[in-house]
């Protein structure tokens, strides 16, 4: 392959204005990360502690092997919303190596409001299960939950991905032979109690882990009958008598140690072959990626400044590299991995189109997985581009995208704006995984066009009914007002805490994020080609 020749000044003051701007955006995400971790109040911390329990964080430690690696997803979920401080949407989650396998790992934080479940913990439970599923990791359940937050239960109980659907995948899980073991570490309570029962192993903790549908409360409210927690769903009731639970441990440490035995036996499940070669660096480094993206989203870059800091070897073989320039594609490798990527050099043209669809076809042939790169305001429009067939083209990258049966992982390193989101792989294309960068922004368009178009519409309305177009000054306050709440709305913290995205990451750590993914998806096999959807030629 050919090594990727940079052409980025270290010492330009562009450069350096450039790099400055994004340490300060890396900066502000790490301030969030840490108290996404560490925000806690003293009652909880002492509440938890009082009961013998060990911290979320704690009992993660003990569960990963020594050293490994854990790719925590979601980690800002929630950010913001409901009293601002239900971190990670009350729950850490992520893909982790447990005895020598990855796994997905779905834990409770009882230290926030009890482990009790919000509308966006619903979601980032159905969220991490879908990537269990697509990517057949078995998974593990600390549970130590009180249930529903019943304020909020018309957005968490009754529609089609509400909380029932986290039973509903448990169930495709065991059909399709994907391994569950659930430790109950404290409260499993109402319908979170079938998620012991319908895993395939139940490790209950003496004292502070049970099980019940009903509570205490709710059992002396409904029939006067006045039990306690330990009497009505503790170890002595499901490993003695119900048969719920099948190990008994003394304490979050032992409950830690029988989970990590019952991985051990688990079944081996073989890795997919993929064209695979031994790891190495890029040759330059990482980091300089901050000096390389702009300061403003509407400042064109070469993506491929980009790909040579994250791809081994900085070695790329460009496809059609004199075609379509607007839009870079090419094979690499990734920490040994080969894979294709596609990355955003401009808005996507016709030819852009066709090329993206050719090459995703060759590397849906070859198994190969997919890279997107995000940095795109949308297609071309215009009369001669319509004429010239940019719809039907840009149907023929989205079909290509849609129906692409191998691993597919996104990155927004810029702007994803309008279907040139769902061209590069968006989130309702079903990437593996998706990621943002700390200045990426996501919407329907970008703030000052959505302004321009909605001070047209209002003119033309104003016209139409005989009256005069807002005066300038007007005009300015009301681009001003729709602007500011474009920019909020497709912020990346007010992405990720929607969870548009799995996370935001540093752009440093873009490399390793994505060797990570890439391992995680080497499980699920990829089906036989049926064929492509019609292509309107």
């Amino acid at each position: 392959m050919d090594i990727l020749e940079t052409r980025v000044d270290t010492n330009s003051e562009t450069y350096r204005a450039n790099y400055r701007a994004m340490e300060e955006r890396v900066e502000v995400l790490r301030e969030e990360l840490r108290k996404a971790r560490e925000d806690r109040s003293e009652k909880a911390v002492q509440r938890h502690t009082e009961q013998g329990k060990l911290p979320v964080r704690k009992r993660l430690e003990m569960l990963l092997d020594p050293g490994a690696p854990f790719l925590e997803l979601s980690p800002l979920a929630a950010w913001k919303m409901y009293d601002k401080r239900i971190h990670g949407a009350g729950i850490v989650g992520g893909v982790g190596v447990v005895e020598g396998r990855e796994v997905m790992i779905h834990a409770n934080d009882a230290m926030i409001k009890g482990g009790t479940v919000y509308p966006m913990g619903v979601k980032k439970s159905l969220r991490l299960q879908q990537i269990a599923m697509e990517n057949r990791l078995p998974c593990i359940n600390l549970i130590d939950s009180g249930g529903a937050y019943l304020p909020l239960q018309s957005e968490i109980f009754p529609d089609a991905q509400h909380g029932g659907r986290v039973f509903y995948n448990q169930a495709w899980m065991s059909k399709m032979g994907i391994p569950q073991i659930t430790a109950v570490m404290g409260l499993c309570t109402a319908g979170g109690a079938y998620v012991p029962a319908m895993s395939d192993y139940v490790v209950q903790v003496r004292k502070t882990g049970a099980i019940f549908l009903g509570g205490p409360p709710l059992v002396k409210a409904a029939t006067g009958e006045e039990v306690s927690a330990e009497e009505l769903g503790g170890v002595d009731v499901h490993c003695r008598q119900s048969g719920v639970s099948d190990f008994l441990a003394e304490d979050d440490e032992d409950a830690i140690r029988i989970v990590r035995q019952i991985v051990k036996r688990l079944p081996k499940t073989p890795q997919i072959p993929v064209d695979r070669q031994p790891s190495r660096p890029p040759l330059y480094d990482p980091k300089e990626i901050y000096g390389i993206v702009p300061q403003r989203l509407s400042q064109p870059y070469d993506v491929r400044e980009v790909i040579a800091r994250i791809v081994d070897g900085s070695e790329f073989l460009e496809f059609k590299s004199q075609y379509g320039s607007t839009l870079v594609c090419g094979f690499a490798y990734l920490h040994g991995i080969q894979v294709g990527i596609l990355g955003n050099n401009g808005i996507l043209f016709s030819e852009s189109a066709k090329k993206a669809t050719q090459f995703i076809q060759l590397c849906d042939r070859d198994h190969i997985p997919l890279i997107f790169l995000q940095n795109i305001n949308g297609f071309i429009i215009g009369k001669q581009y319509e004429e010239a067939g940019i719809t039907k083209d840009g149907h023929k990258m989205v079909a290509a995208v849609s129906l692409a049966r191998v691993p597919k992982l996104t990155v927004v390193v810029g702007g994803s704006f309008g279907a040139g989101n769902y061209a590069m792989c968006g989130r309702a294309y079903s990437p593996r995984f998706m990621w943002m960068w700390p200045h990426a922004q996501v919407s329907v368009m970008g703030g000052e066009q959505a302004a321009d178009v909605m001070v047209s519409v209002k003119n033309d309305q104003l016209v139409r009914l005989g009256e005069e177009p807002l005066p300038p000054e007007q005009s300015d306050v009301l681009k001003q007002a729709i602007i500011e709440n474009s920019e909020e709305e497709s912020h990346a913290l007010y992405a990720t805490a929607r969870l548009w995205d799995d996370g935001i990451i540093d752009p440093a750590q873009t490399r390793d994020v994505l060797g990570l993914a890439l391992a995680a998806t080497l499980y699920q096999p990829i089906p036989e080609s049926d064929g492509f959807c019609v292509f309107r030629m």
